[in-house]
C-alpha cells in the first residue's frame, strides 16, 4: 500500500511539474493567446513622453556646448508611422529600417528619440567617424557618451539589430509591459536619479 501512495504521489509531483513548464512557456512565449489578466486600462499615446523630452532637450544643449550640433529625427511615432516603416524594405521601396511592427517600438510609447548629426552648412549626417568639433574624438560617440549620462538607453549597444541612432529611457518597462497598459509617470525624473 504505501508502495502505491509513493508511486502515486510521484506521478502527481510530475505531473504538476510538467503543467508547470508548459504554463511557463505558453506565457513567455505566446502571451496574445492567454488572457491579458494584468493588462491596465491606459490613455493612448500620442507624443513624446515629457522626461524623455526634457532629456532630449538637454542632450542637445549638452552637446552643443561641446561644439556639437545634432536633430532629432524621430520622436513620437503612431501605429501607422511605425508600420509604414517596417514595411519599408520588405513590400515597399528602400532599405530595412526597423524589426518592430506596430506597438512593438519604445517610439509608439514616446519614449525613444533618433539623433543625427548636423553640419555646418545645415546638411545631415549619419557619419559615426565623423569628428566635426575636432577633438580626436568621434562626434557621434561624443553625443552618445552624454545621452548615456543623461539616462538614455543606446541602440547601438543591442546585439541582434543595431539601431545607432537610436536612444530611449525606458523607465524599467519592458515593450510587453507597455503593450498590457503599463506607463511610466508623467514626472518620473526620480526613475533618472536612481541611474545615477
Amino acid at each position: 500500500m504505501a508502495k502505491v501512495r509513493r508511486k502515486k504521489s510521484t506521478t502527481i509531483i510530475i505531473i504538476t511539474i510538467l503543467l508547470a513548464i508548459i504554463y511557463m512557456q505558453l506565457s513567455t512565449s505566446i502571451p496574445d493567446i492567454l488572457p491579458d489578466l494584468d493588462k491596465e486600462d491606459a490613455p493612448p499615446v500620442t507624443g513624446i513622453h515629457p522626461v524623455v523630452l526634457d532629456q532630449k532637450n538637454k542632450l542637445v544643449a549638452k552637446v552643443r556646448e561641446i561644439g556639437i550640433k545634432i536633430i532629432i529625427t524621430d520622436g513620437y511615432r503612431s501605429d501607422e508611422e511605425q508600420n509604414r516603416l517596417y514595411k519599408q524594405g520588405r513590400s515597399t521601396e528602400g532599405d530595412i529600417v526597423t524589426n518592430a511592427q506596430a506597438g512593438e517600438s519604445m517610439h509608439n510609447y514616446g519614449l525613444a528619440i533618433d539623433f543625427a548629426l548636423q553640419l555646418k552648412d545645415g546638411s545631415v549626417i549619419w557619419d559615426m567617424e565623423y569628428d566635426g568639433n575636432g577633438n580626436g574624438r568621434s562626434d557621434w560617440m561624443e553625443v552618445v557618451a552624454i545621452a548615456k549620462d543623461l539616462g538614455f538607453q543606446w541602440g547601438g549597444d543591442w546585439t541582434n539589430f543595431p539601431d545607432y541612432p537610436h536612444l530611449q529611457i525606458d523607465f524599467g518597462l519592458t515593450i510587453r509591459d507597455l503593450k498590457r497598459g503599463k506607463r511610466p509617470p508623467v514626472d518620473s525624473h526620480e526613475y533618472l536619479e536612481a541611474l545615477k
